[in-house]
């Protein structure tokens, strides 16, 4: 099979190789975290703080994390209060791995003919519109609730601080700026978001104090709500419960719901009490004796499992790290799977039911495998057929015959120049290949902006970062053996603030789609949840916790993520050295946000990749694109069992950072 590559491909390989011994030696930008008692990792230095005080108090792995998701949505991390959180937990007592489903809702009246009403062919990607009911509260709450061990007051103190006044990071404080245009359509977000209003910058300076007077309120109800349920005598779970009850049924719900449709919102108090957090059994395959667990098809997880499964069919470590015919590997092996996701994937609780055995069969990885394309790039993959390998017969042939990667949106031309122009495969379409020719500079525009926005004069947000924009992570662990990964997002900057609760609303009703053509599954209904990408990730080996790990960045979080957890696994790199080591990047699935545009054939990879091996990737028919950073900041906690200590890790390419002891 690999005999097909050229004799310059097998000798790219072979320095490839010879290149990558060294690699795990190098010296990384950020050091390793390491702990004997505990590790909290997150997206912000004041959340990790956070989390750093919740374990100096006695609280374990999930007391933490829940206080890094109350600082971060607080800071509004590219998330905030009324967006949604999904996790994964390793109960130690049960030896069991949890999921977390506090994803929201479409609405009442959120139907794919009201979109269309409006002329529309998706959802909006902001506004009232967008939203889906808030999930972040109760997730944390449910969390704290089932699986922690301190009070609700304690674990919000420190965002109901923040919320009080905190020193707002350039980050936040410039995107704000930079949406304020926006921002200023929303009388409640103007309030809060602009306290500089009429002067020639209108946001919060960094350094600023940033005060939520209506958010910090909010959050002392719901202490408030736990504190005279516990002078009633209630136990510690039924109080948090009390307060979760405040907020989606009592005057908190009442508020939020009168200022969401002053906006134009379609809310009503019986989507917020009617809503639930699901705690589930989430999915998971075997990799070389290494179980991964993902969250289920209502998010992107299984993505990630379905290419590992595809990858166990070839010797990743034969092709060498970063050579032309593994990345090549990946990237095939992601299109087949993200092809599946755009198709199949949708909540689980609506009909029809999603092949999810079929997808994550061993067997139907392997003919997926025999797919592929060894000598180009196959810009035209169509989602596969795994009815079969679950017995059945698949009910939408029909849409099956009708489907391109691109959808039947694809036609608007794209301008600007690559690395280099690359010989195209035949099967490109027009349109790909116009989609293909973005401006690198653009790219690195919109990496700076995802990252270090700095000054007054900011642009709007590019296709380029949008495809990455949304979530957090967190990792926590602890040495009585929790561990807990969670992927929070939803409701970032700009977002529409509901009435007087200083709670800002998630965007996520964007990632619904309005025709079965365009995927059965997650065509959007009132009380549906639409397919995320939001992602967080456990592995286990030999039934103990082996690994958690998350990242930010929308549809590249688990093409992030695979190449991590294969440069632990495969390549045999420490965590801080994976997390920081330079990735691949597809835009060959439908985008997530927005128009769900896809770019077939196009590839991001790092400015290090040596000219041989770009030289490759172009006779393969791949579109280059060439960054200095090649994903977002992965977040990790790896268990030393030999030494029975904590590995932390936080990439150099954002704020994420971390506290050990």
């Amino acid at each position: 099979m690999f005999a097909r590559f050229s004799t310059r491909a097998a000798l790219a390989t072979l320095l490839a190789v010879a290149a990558a011994a060294p690699l795990a030696a190098q010296r990384t930008a950020k050091p390793p975290l390491h702990g004997r008692h505990w590790v909290a990792v997150t997206g912000k230095p004041l959340g990790a703080t956070a989390g750093a005080m919740i374990f100096a108090k006695g609280g374990n792995a999930i007391d933490a994390a829940c206080a890094m998701l109350g600082a971060v949505t607080t800071m509004w991390d590219v998330l905030s209060w009324g967006g949604e959180t999904q996790a994964l937990i390793y109960n130690p007592k049960t030896k069991k791995v949890i999921g977390i489903n506090a994803l929201g809702v479409a609405p009442t009246g959120a139907t794919a003919a009201f979109y269309k009403g409006k002329g529309m062919n998706n959802p909006p990607e902001f506004g009232p519109l967008a939203a889906v009911t808030p999930g972040t509260p109760g997730g944390l709450m449910t969390m704290l609730a089932e699986y922690g061990t301190m009070s609700l007051k304690d674990v919000l103190a420190p965002a109901i601080t923040m919320a009080d006044g905190y020193a707002i990071e350039a980050q936040t404080a410039n995107s704000i700026e930079r949406d304020k245009a926006r921002i200023k359509q929303w009388k409640y977000s103007r309030a809060v978001f602009l306290p500089h209003l009429g002067e020639k910058r209108e946001a919060p300076a960094a350094g600023e104090l940033f005060v939520q007077a209506d958010l910090a309120a909010t959050l002392r109800k719901l202490v408030d709500a736990e504190q005279a349920a516990l002078k009633k005598g209630k136990t510690r779970k039924e109080a948090i419960y009390a307060a979760y009850d405040r907020f989606y049924k009592g005057d908190i719900a009442e508020e939020l719901v009168r200022g969401v449709r002053e906006e134009g919102g379609l809310f009503t108090k019986e989507d917020l009490a009617n809503w639930k957090v699901k705690i589930e059994e989430p999915r998971t395959v075997n990799y070389k004796g290494i179980d991964v667990y993902k969250l289920d098809v209502w998010q992107q997880g299984p993505a990630m499992l379905q290419a590992l499964n595809i990858l166990e069919n070839v010797d990743l470590k034969a092709l060498g790290y970063n050579s032309a015919r593994y990345m090549h590997a990946v990237y095939q092996a992601m299109s087949l799977a993200f092809a599946d996701r755009d198709f199949y994937y949708g909540d689980p609780a609506f009909p029809p039911s999603s092949p999810v055995q079929g997808l994550l069969s061993k067997d139907y990885a392997k003919a997926r495998f025999a797919q592929v394309n060894w000598e180009r790039n196959d810009p035209t993959i169509k989602p596969g057929d795994p009815y079969p390998f679950q017995g059945g017969t698949n009910p939408f042939t029909k849409l099956l015959e009708n489907w391109s990667v691109t959808g039947a949106r694809m036609d608007v031309p794209k301008s600007g120049q690559q690395d280099a122009v690359p010989e195209q495969s035949a099967q490109l379409s027009a349109a790909s290949q116009r989609a293909g020719n973005r401006d690198a500079a653009r790219l690195d525009a919109a990496k700076n902006a995802r990252f270090a926005r700095t000054g007054d004069s900011l642009p709007p947000m590019t296709d380029d970062e949008a495809f990455y924009a949304g979530t957090t992570s967190i990792q926590a662990a602890d040495e009585e053996g929790w561990v807990i990964s969670v992927t929070p997002s939803g409701g970032w900057v700009p977002a529409v603030i509901a009435g007087r609760t200083g709670v800002g609303l998630s965007q996520r009703a964007q990632s619904f789609v309005l025709d079965a053509a365009d995927g059965p599954f997650n065509v959007i209904e009132p009380g549906k949840r639409p397919r995320v990408t939001l992602t967080p990730t456990l592995a286990l080996k030999d039934g103990a916790p082996f690994m958690a790990f998350s990242v930010q960045g929308g549809d590249s979080q688990d093409q992030n993520l695979l190449q991590y957890f294969l440069n632990v696994v495969e390549f045999g790199m420490t965590p801080q050295e994976a997390v920081e080591a330079p990735n691949i990047n597809s835009y060959q699935m439908r985008s997530s946000f927005g128009a769900h545009e896809s770019r077939p054939g196009r590839l991001l990879v790092s400015d290090v990749t040596p000219p041989y091996v770009r030289d490759e990737l172009k006779r393969m028919g791949y579109a280059l694109e060439i960054d200095h950073l090649t994903s977002g900041p992965i977040t990790a906690i790896w268990m030393d069992r030999k030494h029975g200590t904590f590995w932390g890790a936080a990439s150099n390419h954002g704020e994420d950072t971390g506290i050990a002891w």
